[in-house]
């Protein structure tokens, strides 16, 4: 990649529209679940499947799973997203709040 691609490529990451919401990550073996909270949901699913083949995952519940079953018993759902014109300080409430409502619907624990 030369200089001028790659600062095309910069430019349009940081132009691009970020969705903040909340997800579930699902293990097929056992049932169990975990809910977070996202405020970039096009970046979360690397963060977390990457720390987790890593070994150092800081949920640890979810790092034993994902050591015992593999990433195949392994699946990545967005659950809900919000609003992008909604900001600051009520964002994170709102989904703080849809997360305890999710993980309650899902019986899930929260990331």
């Amino acid at each position: 990649m030369n200089h001028d691609e790659r600062k095309a490529a910069v430019a349009a990451y940081k132009e691009r529209k970020v969705e903040s919401g909340i997800y579930a990550i699902r293990c097929a073996v056992g049932g169990k679940a975990w809910v977070g909270i996202a405020p970039d949901l096009a970046t979360i699913k690397n963060r977390h499947w990457f720390t987790l083949r890593q070994g150092s995952h800081p949920t640890a519940a979810l790092q034993t799973a994902w050591t015992a079953h593999g990433d195949a018993a392994f699946t990545f759902d967005i659950l809900e997203r919000i609003d992008d014109e909604i900001g600051g300080f009520t964002r994170e409430c709102l989904l703080k709040e849809l997360q305890a409502e999710w993980a309650a619907k899902l019986v899930a624990d929260r990331l």
